[in-house]
C-alpha cells in the first residue's frame, strides 16, 4: 500500500440497521478498487470483514473491522460496524475515531430503528454524515418512500439528494448527479444525458440542492439570490463546508450486489468527507485543554480505540493517529500508566489481515501489537509532551446473567478470562454482588452475553453455566425493638458467658449502620464493646429474615452482664451475633428492593403499549418527553420487574424502541412479594 499525507486519507465509519447492506458494501468496494479478486458473501461467512468464526457462524457482524481502500490518491478507512443493537459499542468506538459516518439506509424499508440510533449517535459525536440509499434493484425499491421516512424519521435534519436513481427495483440502471446534471450509467458509472422523461424531476432537485448548498456559504447565498447560476465546484465547495459543520447530509443512492452507483458514492466520499487536519480535536496536556490539528509533524498522540486479544498474534491494539507521526521501532508511553513501550508491530489492518508498516502518519488507522496493559481508551504518546486523549462515552449494560464455573477446571481459569473479555469490549462488565453471592456478567443484550459466554469457551477455554441474576435486596427494619440474650457455656475447663441487652432503632435511608453503646456503671467492660460490634456486623452481611444485606439500622447496647472469668471476646461476639438478630425479629423486618429509572425512546404510536406495560410492571411514569416522531417515557421501576425488559421491548415495538436503566434508590418491597421472596430463601437454606 502507497503512503499517503494527511490531508489524503478519510475515515469513515459505515453504519446502519442490520440487514442494510454494510458489510456487503465493504466488500463490493474492495473488489472494485482492486484489493480482492471475488467477492465474498455474508452469508457463506467468506467476507474480509466478518473474519471471527463467530461472525461467520451467526451471518452477521459483531466487531468493528477497519478495511482500507485506495481510489484516486486516497486512502479510505472504511469501519465497518454491527448493526444489532447489542452490539453498539462497536458503533461508538468506531465514530470516537472517524471523520464522518456513512448511514446505509434499505431502499425496500427506508429509515429503521437502526437508522435513528446512528444518527442520534452521529448528533452527540457531532460528527458529519452521508447517506447511502442501498439495495436499489430490489423488488419494491421506493427511493421517494426513503426521503420521506428519513425525513419523517429524523426531524428536521438537512437531508439533500445529491442523485436521482434511474429506475428502480429490477429497472435500476444508474444514477443522476444534480451537481454536474449527467446520467452516470452501469457498474462503469459511464456519462450519459438525462433521460427526457426525468429532465423536470432533476431540475427540481437541482435547485433544491444548489439553495441548500448556497445557504452554507455567504457570498454564494448572495450570488444565488441574484439569478447567477453556480458552477460545479462552487457548489462542491459549499456542499463540503455544509457536511463537515453538519447542516447538511448528502444522500446518494446505489446498489451494492450489481456495483450501480459505487463509483459515485467514492467520489463522493473523497470530496466531501472532511480530512483529519479539517478536524481539530482536544485534549489535555498537563491537565490544561489543547487543540490538535493533526500535524504529522506536531508531538505523537494516538488513541486506542478497539482490543482484541488473538491466541496467535497476542494483544492487538487499533490505533488512530491524531497528532505526530508513529514509527516503527519509536518509544512511547501509555498516558494512563505511565509505562514505557516499545513500538516493535505496527501494521495496517484489513479484516484480520495485518500489513506491516513502518509509519503511520497524523489522521490514519492502524494496529500495534503485543503491548501489556494498554486499554481501549488509552492514548500512546510521547515521554517529553505527553498528551492525554478523551475517551468514548459507552453505555451502561442491560442485561445480566450469573454465570458459574462448569468445572474446578474452569474455575481456576474464569476470573483471568473474565478479565480478558472485558479488556476486549468495553460495554461488557464483571460483578461480584456480594448480596446475592453471584458472578454477574453484563452487558447490552441477550445476543451480545450470549457471545461473550461463547468467546470464554472458544477463545479461552472456559466453559460456564449461566442462570437468572438474583435480585440483591436489602433488609432493615421499620420500628424500634429491644431483646436480650444471654450466652453460656460450661465445658471442663473454662466456660464462656456474656449478656446483652440490645435496641435497634431505623436509620433514614442510606446512612447504613450505627452502632452507639449506653452502658454505663461498667456493668460490660469497654474492652467487650468491640466483640459486640463484631458479632452484629457479621449479622449485617448474613441478613435475619432472607439471607441479604441490613442497611439503616442503629444498634444500642443499653445493659448486659459479664463475669470475671468466663467472659471473654468470642463470648460477646455470639452473645452479639444473637441478640441482634433476635431485635431485628421484634423489630418489623422488611425487604428493600432496588429501583431503577428507565427511560424508554419509542414511535408515538407505541407509547400506550409502553405505558400500560409499565403499570404491570409495579413502574410509575415520570414523565415524557418529545423527541422527532418519539415519544421518551422516564419512570421508576423495581428491578426485578426488568431483568428481561430488552426482549419484551423489542416484541411491543416490533424492535423499534430503545431503552437505558440507572439505579435510583431502593423502597420498600409489598409484604406479598416478599414472603415469596423469604419462603424461596428458606428453602434453599434447607436445600444446602
Amino acid at each position: 500500500m502507497a503512503k499517503y499525507s494527511t490531508d489524503r486519507i478519510r475515515n469513515v465509519a459505515v453504519l446502519g440497521h442490520g440487514g442494510s447492506g454494510k458489510t456487503t458494501l465493504t466488500e463490493a468496494l474492495l473488489f472494485k478498487t482492486g484489493v480482492t479478486t471475488r467477492i465474498g458473501r455474508v452469508e457463506d461467512g467468506t467476507t474480509v470483514a466478518d473474519w471471527e468464526p463467530e461472525e461467520q457462524r451467526r451471518g452477521l457482524s459483531i466487531n468493528l473491522s477497519v478495511i482500507p481502500i485506495e481510489y484516486e490518491n486516497l486512502k479510505i478507512n472504511l469501519i465497518d460496524t454491527p448493526g444489532y443493537l447489542d452490539f453498539s459499542g462497536e458503533q461508538i468506538s468506531a465514530l470516537h475515531v472517524a471523520e464522518a459516518g456513512l448511514i446505509l439506509v434499505d431502499a425496500v424499508a427506508g429509515a429503521e430503528v437502526g437508522t435513528e440510533l446512528a444518527w442520534d449517535t452521529l448528533n452527540e459525536q457531532k460528527c458529519p454524515r452521508i447517506i447511502f440509499v442501498n439495495k436499489m434493484d430490489r423488488e419494491n425499491a421506493n427511493y421517494e418512500h426513503v426521503i420521506d421516512s428519513l425525513h419523517t424519521t429524523l426531524g428536521n435534519a438537512k437531508i439533500i439528494p445529491m442523485q436521482l436513481p434511474i429506475g428502480q427495483a429490477d429497472t435500476f440502471r444508474g444514477v443522476i448527479s444534480l451537481v454536474t446534471m449527467k446520467a452516470y450509467m452501469g457498474k462503469e458509472s459511464k456519462e450519459a444525458p438525462i433521460p427526457e422523461d426525468m429532465l423536470a424531476a432533476a431540475e427540481a432537485a437541482h435547485t433544491a440542492m444548489a439553495e441548500a448548498a448556497a445557504e452554507t456559504d455567504d457570498d454564494l447565498i448572495v450570488k444565488y439570490l441574484d439569478g447567477e447560476d453556480l458552477d460545479p465546484e462552487e457548489v462542491r465547495h459549499a456542499l463540503h463546508q455544509g457536511v463537515r459543520n453538519g447542516t447538511i447530509a448528502p444522500v446518494y443512492f446505489g446498489s451494492a450486489t450489481t456495483d450501480v452507483g459505487l463509483e459515485r458514492l467514492l467520489q463522493g466520499l473523497g470530496r466531501y468527507v472532511p480530512a483529519p487536519d479539517e478536524h481539530p480535536i482536544v485534549a489535555q496536556q498537563d491537565e490544561n485543554p489543547i487543540e490538535l490539528n493533526n500535524d504529522p509533524n506536531g508531538p505523537v498522540a494516538a488513541a486506542v480505540f478497539k482490543t482484541i486479544i488473538d491466541r496467535y498474534v497476542g494483544r492487538m491494539n487499533y490505533v488512530r493517529v491524531v497528532s505526530g507521526t508513529l514509527h516503527k521501532d519509536s518509544t512511547l508511553i501509555n498516558e494512563r500508566t505511565k509505562h514505557s513501550y516499545r513500538i516493535a508491530g505496527l501494521s495496517i489492518a484489513r479484516g484480520k489481515e495485518l500489513i506491516n508498516v513502518n509509519e503511520l502518519v497524523a489522521g490514519d488507522i492502524g494496529v500495534v501489537t503485543k503491548l501489556e496493559d494498554l486499554l481501549t481508551g488509552d492514548t500512546l504518546t510521547s515521554a517529553d509532551h505527553p498528551i492525554q486523549l478523551e475517551r468514548a462515552n459507552y453505555p451502561r449494560p442491560l442485561y445480566s446473567v450469573g454465570i458459574s464455573p462448569a468445572t474446578q477446571a474452569d474455575s481456576a481459569k474464569l476470573g483471568h478470562s473474565l478479565h480478558l473479555l472485558t479488556e476486549e469490549d468495553p460495554t461488557l462488565r464483571i460483578q461480584t454482588i456480594s448480596a446475592t453471592k453471584q458472578t454477574v456478567l453484563q452487558g447490552m443484550g441477550e445476543s451480545h452475553v450470549d457471545v461473550a459466554v461463547r468467546r470464554l469457551e472458544t477463545k479461552f477455554g472456559v466453559k460456564v453455566e449461566t442462570s437468572m441474576p438474583k435480585v440483591p435486596y436489602r433488609e432493615t427494619i421499620t420500628k424500634i425493638a429491644s431483646a436480650q440474650y444471654r450466652h453460656k457455656k460450661q465445658t471442663g475447663g473454662a466456660g464462656q458467658f456474656a449478656e446483652v441487652h440490645m435496641r435497634v432503632e431505623p436509620l433514614t435511608s442510606g446512612e447504613g449502620f450505627e452502632y452507639v453503646s449506653e452502658v454505663f456503671g461498667g456493668v460490660i467492660s469497654g474492652v467487650f464493646l468491640p466483640s459486640i460490634e463484631k458479632g452484629v456486623r457479621q449479622v449485617l452481611n448474613q441478613g435475619v429474615i432472607a439471607g441479604y444485606p441490613v442497611v439503616d439500622v442503629k444498634a444500642v447496647v443499653y445493659d448486659g452482664k459479664e463475669h470475671p472469668v468466663d467472659s471473654k471476646d468470642i463470648a460477646f461476639q455470639t452473645a452479639g451475633r444473637e441478640v441482634f438478630r433476635q431485635a431485628m425479629k421484634e423489630a418489623s423486618p422488611v425487604l428493600l428492593e432496588p429501583i431503577y429509572q428507565v427511560d424508554v425512546t419509542v414511535p408515538d404510536e407505541y407509547m400506550g403499549d409502553v405505558m400500560g406495560d409499565f403499570n404491570t410492571r409495579r413502574g410509575r411514569v415520570q414523565g415524557m418527553d418529545q423527541k422527532n416522531n418519539r415519544t421518551v417515557i422516564h419512570a421508576m421501576v423495581p428491578l426485578a420487574e426488568i431483568l428481561r425488559y430488552g426482549t419484551d421491548l423489542r416484541s411491543m415495538t416490533q424492535g423499534r424502541g430503545v431503552y437505558t436503566i440507572e439505579f435510583d434508590h431502593f423502597e420498600h418491597m409489598p409484604s406479598y412479594l416478599a414472603e415469596t421472596v423469604i419462603s424461596q430463601h428458606k428453602h434453599e437454606d434447607h436445600e444446602e
